[in-house]
């Protein structure tokens, strides 16, 4: 081919030897990496915020505990509800677009929350639990697709950033309804929050290959009989029980050890420190997941710590409450990150990875989301803490019987 020709411009087809500043910038790693960390900060935040604020947001509007309850509740059913339909989404309009979407979807919830009128309020939670549900469901399969030779570090890292954010947002939201003058304005804020994030995201949408036509995927690319496939069920109940022990605790715990006669400063300390043992736990776990074959090891090691940490809190909740704290906060963290690696790791590609984590979201939000109303109901019933949680050892022994299924070294392909 002579010179002439190579220097030869292509007339009516793209320049795709020099791709723009914004276009090399979205293709690097780094820049993958810090918009994974800003979408993940934003998984959990908008509902952790409102935790806190809850007495004074029931107080608006006179909700009774049990509306206050689904308050908190709803978003979680939500994100069960919208999960199975978000592959169909990134299908479609990929994931980076489905990201994006998501954290405008998010931000415009939040706004939605604090509108005047209940109407409002619950509507933005609806919302918000569905944003919510498209980075979920969206993320394992970004992470699969990107990062696939350290698939379970990076979903150690993006858990441990999830955490990260609603600690934060538990932690901020009473200090800036104190700033703003209003639990609105405080709730509010979250949107700041992500609106940055997606505009962080930007670059990705805008990577190289998005401004071409996304072919759909090729036969044989999606794994056909998932919800037939007996680990894909495991996992998905090992998740959702895993979900559920974390989700009551974190609604119940404080009120245990109140209850039995330690002061609310010093249970709120004890909470906070159980908090901050899930971020170890939540960034660690999923690295070992990543070195072994078989995660069995270590699914009988979470489901060990929840049931030691429960033990203690029927024997000697006030004794041995920091301890418990420990156990207690490994488990949920470890746990939590535990499940989301199991995703990665069971799933042969990026378009398996999103398949396998609609559906196992969608059952397992379902199964949380049952916990904290249905431990705090058996409470009243029985005007005790014993059998209630006697009830969470017993959904022990079905995460652990679960989980050694999901553990075992097995990966779901779309031949399958």
């Amino acid at each position: 081919m002579s010179r002439t020709t190579l220097d030869a411009p292509a007339p009516y087809a793209p320049d795709v030897t020099a791709p723009s500043r914004l276009a090399r910038i979205a293709v690097h790693p780094a820049t993958a990496l810090v918009g994974i960390l800003l979408v993940s900060l934003n998984m959990r935040a908008a509902l952790s915020a409102v935790s806190p604020l809850l007495t004074d947001v029931s107080g608006t509007y006179g909700l009774s505990s049990t509306a206050g309850g689904l308050l908190t509740t709803l978003p979680v059913l939500l994100m069960g509800v919208t999960a199975p339909f978000v592959p169909k989404l990134v299908r479609r309009f990929g994931p980076e677009r489905v990201v994006l979407g998501a954290l405008g979807l998010l931000a415009a919830g939040v706004g939605l929350r604090v509108a005047p009128g209940i109407w409002s309020l619950f509507g933005g939670s609806v919302v918000i639990g569905s944003a919510i549900a498209l980075l979920n469901v969206t993320l394992p399969g970004l992470v699969k697709r990107d990062f696939p030779d350290r698939a379970a570090t990076m979903t150690g890292v993006y858990s441990t950033a999830m955490i990260v954010g609603a600690t934060l947002a538990a932690a901020l939201s009473v200090p800036m309804e104190h700033a703003f003058g209003g639990w609105r304005g405080s709730a509010a804020s979250w949107a700041v929050l992500a609106l940055f994030a997606a505009l962080a995201w930007l670059p990705q949408v805008r990577r190289p290959a998005s401004s071409a036509p996304r072919p759909q995927p090729a036969p044989g690319t999606r794994m056909t009989g998932l919800w037939r496939h007996p680990l894909a069920w495991q996992l998905a109940v090992y998740m959702g029980v895993m979900s559920l022990l974390s989700y009551t605790l974190i609604a119940w715990m404080p009120t245990i050890l109140t209850d039995q006669g330690m002061d609310r400063g010093t249970a709120g300390a004890v909470f906070a420190f159980c908090n901050l043992v899930q971020v170890g736990g939540a960034f660690l776990v999923p690295l070992m997941a990543g070195r072994m074959t078989s995660q069995r090891t270590l699914v009988v090691l979470m489901v060990g710590c929840n049931v030691a940490g429960i033990t203690g809190l029927i024997l000697a909740p006030v004794g041995g409450a920091w301890l418990w704290a420990v156990l207690l906060g490994i488990a949920q963290g470890g746990g939590f990150g535990l499940a989301m690696a199991l995703i990665v790791l069971r799933s042969g590609g990026a378009t398996v990875a999103s398949q396998l984590s609609g559906m196992s979201q969608m059952v397992g939000y379902f199964i949380a989301a049952a916990g904290p109303v249905g431990f705090g109901a058996l409470h009243q019933l029985t005007g005790g803490w014993a059998l209630p949680l006697f009830l969470l050892l017993g959904c022990c022994a079905v995460a652990l019987a679960t989980g050694l299924g999901a553990g075992r070294a097995h990966t779901l392909r779309a031949a399958e």
